[in-house]
């Protein structure tokens, strides 16, 4: 079945006039769609948009205010998770939802009415015969403990986990975001044969070039409200953005030739450090980094990227190595004297308020948090923290009524530009930006592009970990790539694909061809 006649077949599931409020916050109005059997169907839009909101409707998580829906022809009206999973819906998390001492039996068949103790001969079979007709048993130990699987392992279970109950519907949040390319292209042929079997595929993704390559139509929602659904082969990556956003956006990233500083701004030498249960977090980390370039770091989420972060900044401790900071070791000192250093730190968690922000006070505030520090004397301007807020909230384009707004009443997204506004703001040596996109909308990710290129052109040293490796290729001068508190190589991007640092990022070691020396000769100096 082609793209273009799904319009002539019967929808599978179908939502209309679909609307919800959260107070005075209209989450979804009137709001439609439409996923035949044997589709990959796509949702878009920016953060606040309504996706997860309609998605949470038809997982019976959330009641429509109004609206219809229909699964199988059937008018549903779904009180609960359980009433979604009845009627043939299931969906997998961004976050996943196993229990990491059970196997993965015991998680495939946890919460469902089936008696493990009976029928466990049985069970197993049924689960292998799953796997079999969707092609999902390669390599799948049952009796492994969950903890013992990959990243895209534990996702293939929670998939299993749904078909296993009967899902004809299958909904997928962010489903590539922790996966290596390696592992996004396995899912994808999942995928595609689970459309082979008439399955119903229903994605949630910000990555366009993904939409492009495994969906067959589009639905693209913005400010809470239905705009198109398009066939995937009659449009493009720039058309789609600018239907999400409602304008056009540039989404070009230069990589403009790097001017380095004469000396590193930054060494780091043997670090070593612990994580939960005395484990080693980072076993003995190298890497060098200098005024006028963008070294990013990729790896899997956990390979050690906090705890690199958190060290350089004075916020967590190391058990062995060296952190020297133009010329001088900086290792053991408080974040107060690292900060008077000239080393800026953009450090963003899941928890956004829960480091370098306070959500009880407002923009001007939180600004004045950092800048204080420099200042002398007992009392604090004001009028300048307010000077430079309000610089702020227009250069990173924060959405607010007023710099006196109380942080907690913002958008996450305009809580990350106000972090990374701030530590911009301090005109640091040493920018250090952990996931500065994360819960961005599409036109402001490019916002923040462009600072850090900014930053960079100024001869600030700029340390960009992410999650996106397309935007991590195109924007960074070398790539340090870690798995498991190692380096695996330092990359020049203009030379590697992405399925190479998928390979360095599942554990195997880069060949000397794709590395960058550590004193930097094949990045020239302009």
């Amino acid at each position: 079945m082609t793209a273009d006649s799904y319009a002539d077949n019967q929808a599978y599931v179908r939502m209309e006039g679909i609307c919800k409020a959260f107070g005075v916050v209209q989450a979804n109005q009137n709001v439609k769609l439409e996923v035949c059997q044997g589709e990959i169907h796509a949702i878009l839009g920016e953060n606040g948009s309504g996706k997860s909101t309609l998605m949470n409707m038809l997982t019976g998580i959330y009641t429509p205010d109004a609206g219809q829906i229909w699964v199988g022809g059937q008018n549903v009206h779904f009180a609960s998770p359980q009433d979604a999973i009845d009627h043939g819906i299931g969906m997998v998390h961004q976050h996943f939802k196993l229990v990491d001492v059970l196997t993965v039996k015991e998680n495939i068949i946890a919460g469902s009415s089936t008696s493990f103790i009976l029928k466990s001969k049985n069970i197993s079979r049924e689960i292998r015969e799953t796997c079999s007709r969707f092609g999902l048993d390669v390599g799948l130990d049952l009796d492994k403990k969950i903890y013992q699987l990959s990243v895209g392992e534990k996702q293939r279970v929670e998939i299993i986990k749904m078909l296993f109950r009967g899902a004809k519907v299958l909904i997928l949040d962010e489903p590539t975001a922790v996966l290596t390319p390696q592992e996004t292209t396995e899912l994808f042929t999942i995928l595609k044969r689970m459309r082979q079997q008439n399955c119903a595929i229903i994605i949630i993704t910000h990555k366009l070039h993904e939409v492009m390559e495994i969906s067959d139509r589009v639905t693209i929602l913005r400010r809470g409200e239905y705009i198109a659904t398009v066939n995937t082969a009659s449009t493009n990556a720039q058309a789609l953005t600018e239907m999400m956003v409602g304008r056009a956006i540039n989404m070009d990233i230069q990589r403009r030739p790097a001017r380095l500083s004469a000396e590193p701004v930054m060494e780091i030498k043997g670090l070593r450090a612990l994580g939960q249960h005395g484990v080693e977090s980072l076993k003995g980390i190298d890497f060098t980094i200098y005024g006028g370039e963008i070294l990013g770091v990729a790896g899997i989420a956990g390979s050690g990227q906090k705890e690199i972060c958190e060290i350089i900044a004075g916020l967590a401790k190391a058990s062995s190595g060296s952190v020297i900071f133009q010329g001088e070791e900086i290792l053991g000192l408080s974040p107060i004297d690292i900060l008077r250093k000239g080393i800026s730190m953009s450090f963003v968690p899941e928890d956004r308020l829960g480091m370098g922000l306070v959500a009880g006070m407002d923009i001007i505030s939180n600004v004045m948090l950092r800048s204080f520090q420099k200042k002398k004397g007992l009392f604090l301007d004001r009028a300048f923290g307010k000077k430079k807020a309000e610089d702020i909230v227009e250069r990173f384009e924060v959405s607010t009524p007023s710099v006196r707004h109380v942080l907690k009443k913002l958008s996450g997204g305009n809580i990350q530009k106000v972090l990374l506004g701030r530590e911009v703001d301090l005109e640091p040596a040493l920018l250090i930006t952990a996931y500065p996109v994360r819960g961005l909308d599409i036109g402001a990710s490019y916002h923040v592009y462009h600072v850090l290129n900014q930053q960079k052109e100024a001869g600030v040293a700029v340390l960009f970990i992410g999650e996106d490796l397309d935007v991590l290729l195109q924007i960074c001068d070398r790539l340090m790539v870690i798995h498991d508190g190692q380096v695996m190589g330092i990359l020049d991007p203009g030379k590697v694909t992405k399925e190479d640092v998928g390979l360095l990022m599942l554990g195997h070691k880069a060949e000397a061809s794709a590395t960058v020396d550590a004193d930097h000769e094949e990045v020239p100096a302009v």
